[in-house]
């Protein structure tokens, strides 16, 4: 097992990624104030994990109690995270009772926010089961739900006490999810670490194959990226906005589409894409970085268009972005290689003729 601390004081908690640790309830132990927790998860993760990890618990003297929520993107709303509130209310949980939320990334914003909410916070844990969300929604505090105008825009900054990233769990999940989840790991190599990227890229056909050792390595060091920008902010108010690269593209497609339609990675695989060449028409890099990415999307299995969305649609999905500021879109966009930064002041004309690149004809 090897572990990765989220420095935030008093409020630090580690990140644990190993193999079978969903069978390790002694991992939990230190981080509960009382020995009751409720389980928010789904019903796909329910029929493969919920049983034998209730019973761990219980061998432990823990008493849990299961909410299974419905599956997908287009239940992360008002309606579904009622059901939490529904449950905790029903159990007559206090503050002290700590909610974990086993799942994907789905059930972590949802079961974030509602630990943020109920009785203006109770302890959390995040077991994180995609690859996505072991590499980054788990980590670093934001929770959310959706809104039919926007992706993430109700929500709250809520830290867990501490992330389980089990990676026994990647051997069920669908080829189309592990992908989705590799968008993730490789947007970290592009904004900020250059020598991961390259190792990416010498070692993508492992990570599709799923060797153990290979995916452990991915993931933490993607998880040692993350904890360092949301170690030094928090909150999101310079620097981990650089973590959003392809996210504003990427919402927006989302968004359109339907949530669901388009899988988060996959959504955020495109908008990579198209921020790489928003940052060739702008001048910060040759066409050749567009290419590498690309390339290396590719080999990952992940979309590199968008899907067909008429431009003013794309353009007022964006306005919509948790990124504007001052009514101005933000854009990441990268420098080089492994170097991101911030940008307000895109010209409409370049933006323009990104929107109107070859897009992906939808069934």
């Amino acid at each position: 097992m090897q572990t990765v601390e989220v420095a935030l004081a008093d409020r630090s908690y580690p990140i644990h990624i190993g193999k079978d640790l969903l069978a390790q309830p002694s991992l939990l132990l230190s981080h509960l104030t009382r020995p009751k927790v409720v389980v928010v998860t789904n019903t796909t993760i329910a029929k493969l994990y919920l049983d034998g990890f209730l019973a761990a618990l219980t061998n432990n003297s823990i008493d849990a109690t299961p909410v299974v929520l419905p599956d997908g993107e287009k239940f992360k709303n008002w309606e579904t995270l009622n059901l939490i509130f529904d449950a905790l209310l029903a159990q007559h949980c206090e503050r002290s009772t700590t909610l974990i939320a086993l799942g994907g990334g789905v059930i972590g914003d949802m079961g974030g926010f509602a630990a943020a909410t109920y009785q203006r916070g109770m302890p959390f844990i995040q077991i994180p089961t995609t690859l996505l969300a072991q590499v980054d929604s788990s980590v670093g505090g934001k929770t959310a739900i959706n809104h039919p105008l926007g992706k993430n825009m109700i929500g709250a900054f809520y830290q867990p006490k501490l992330v389980l990233a089990d990676t026994t769990c990647l051997d069920t999940l669908p080829t189309r999810e592990l992908s989705a989840g590799l968008a993730e790991v490789i947007k970290y190599g592009l904004i900020r670490d250059l020598s991961f990227l390259e190792w990416l890229e010498a070692h993508m056909e492992e990570l599709v194959a799923r060797n153990g050792p290979a995916l452990e390595y991915a993931i933490a060091r993607s998880c040692i990226n993350k904890a360092e920008v949301v170690a030094a902010d928090e909150r999101e108010a310079g620097e981990r906005a650089l973590l959003n690269f392809g996210h504003t593209f990427g919402h927006a497609i989302e968004v359109a589409l339907g949530y669901g339609t388009w899988l988060h990675g996959e959504a955020v695989a495109a908008g990579m894409v198209m921020a790489s060449s928003l940052s060739a028409r702008l001048g910060l890099v040759e066409d050749s970085v567009i290419d590498r990415v690309r390339r290396l999307l590719r080999r990952a299995g992940l979309p590199v268009a968008p899907p067909s969305i008429a431009t003013d649609k794309f353009l007022a999905l964006m306005a919509h972005d948790k990124k504007v500021d001052a009514g101005k879109i933000r854009f990441v966009l990268i420098e080089r290689p492994g170097k991101a930064i911030l940008a307000d002041r895109v010209s409409m004309e370049a933006l323009r003729e990104v929107l109107t690149q070859p897009t992906i004809a939808l069934a």
